[in-house]
């Protein structure tokens, strides 16, 4: 890439070519810092980076999600310029290149959840207000890309952060994990658009934050590491039929800050993280047929809180996060499954 980065938001656009925004140097315990407005556009046709327009927010720890009208909406994060600007959202428009801005969330948040609902609305919950200490948030907001305004929808049972959110093929958005004042929490929670209410969906086997969630064939949903009070190498299932957590293999390697993409097969691809001493070069496969994970090798470089997208050609884009020595990395690899 044209810039070093991590906690940057990496977006697979309509023409397969794919949007890395914002990200930043450095970092405290709860927010990136030398964050950047700078974007860039990666094209699997040529492998090249190339630069786009920036951001009106220097941002990490945001939320970027393709709309329907191919539009990307960015929301919230972390910053070290004005704090106030991050209730402000921003459309990236692949046309023009440019990003501008639309209307502005109720609440300043940093990793929240955005998801795209079924009628073209996103929906942003949770996150924690940035500084020190963090304080979590239990509000939810939607975005209606007709209007470009944001309205409450209601409160989660629980406030929380660095949790994950997926949309389940009966149209309503499963909220797993994540932190707050609390502790680490093993609760999850339905969002449910027919009634605009949210619901306790059980529980996992082990309280986890900073995990992934990634569908696999049959609707079920794998979560995968994360952390407690350590860094975890357990994985579990969510089944839609029985709306129950079920233990599956555990990694070879515990590993928080990693990320999961899922593979033209069914398969998921999980590549580096921290494992509670030093950033991962490591990557493993889970096979949703046997339940098991294994090796898929090592990246050149290690790193932590990066991006790895699908691209249309099967192959995994990665791209920047923290290197070993803590510093921010500019180098993207890819994956061949």
């Amino acid at each position: 890439m044209a810039t070093a980065r991590f906690g940057q938001t990496a977006t697979r656009l309509f023409d397969g070519s794919v949007l890395i925004a914002g990200g930043g140097t450095d970092s405290t315990d709860y927010a990136i810092m030398g964050t950047f407005a700078t974007a860039e556009l990666y094209d699997p046709q040529t492998g090249k980076f190339s630069p786009t327009g920036s951001m009106q927010t220097p941002r990490g720890d945001h939320t970027a999600t393709l709309l329907d009208d191919h539009h990307v909406l960015v929301t919230g994060g972390s910053t070290d310029s004005d704090v106030g600007d991050l209730a402000r959202a921003e459309l990236y428009d692949p046309q023009t290149g440019k990003f501008t801005t639309t209307g502005s969330m109720a609440t300043i948040r940093s990793k929240a959840t955005a998801t795209l609902l079924n009628d073209h609305r996103v929906l942003i919950a949770g996150g924690f207000h940035p500084g020190f200490p963090p304080s979590a948030i239990d509000s939810a907001e939607i975005y209606d890309p007709q209007t470009g305004k944001f309205s409450p929808a209601g409160s989660m049972t629980t406030a929380r952060y660095g949790c994950t959110a997926t949309l389940l093929a009966d149209h309503r958005v499963l909220i797993i994990g994540g932190a707050n004042s609390s502790g680490v929490l093993a609760s999850a929670e339905f969002y449910d658009p027919k009634t605009g209410k949210f619901s306790p969906a059980g529980s996992m086997a082990a309280a986890r934050a900073g995990a992934t969630a990634t569908e696999i064939p049959g609707g079920r949903i794998l979560i995968v590491g994360g952390y407690d009070a350590s860094q975890l190498a357990s994985v579990e299932l969510w089944d839609p039929a029985t709306g129950k957590f079920t233990a599956t293999g555990s990694m070879k390697t515990a590993r928080t800050g990693h990320s999961a993409a899922a593979l033209s097969d069914g398969r998921v691809l999980i590549v580096g993280g921290y494992d509670g001493s030093k950033q991962l070069a490591s990557a493993e496969i889970y096979d949703p047929k046997a339940g098991t994970f294994s090796s898929a090798g090592s990246m050149a470089a290690s790193r932590v809180d990066h991006t790895a997208t699908t691209l249309s050609n099967g192959r995994v884009l990665i791209a920047g996060g923290m290197g070993a020595n803590d510093n921010a990395l500019a180098q993207a690899e890819l994956y061949q499954p």
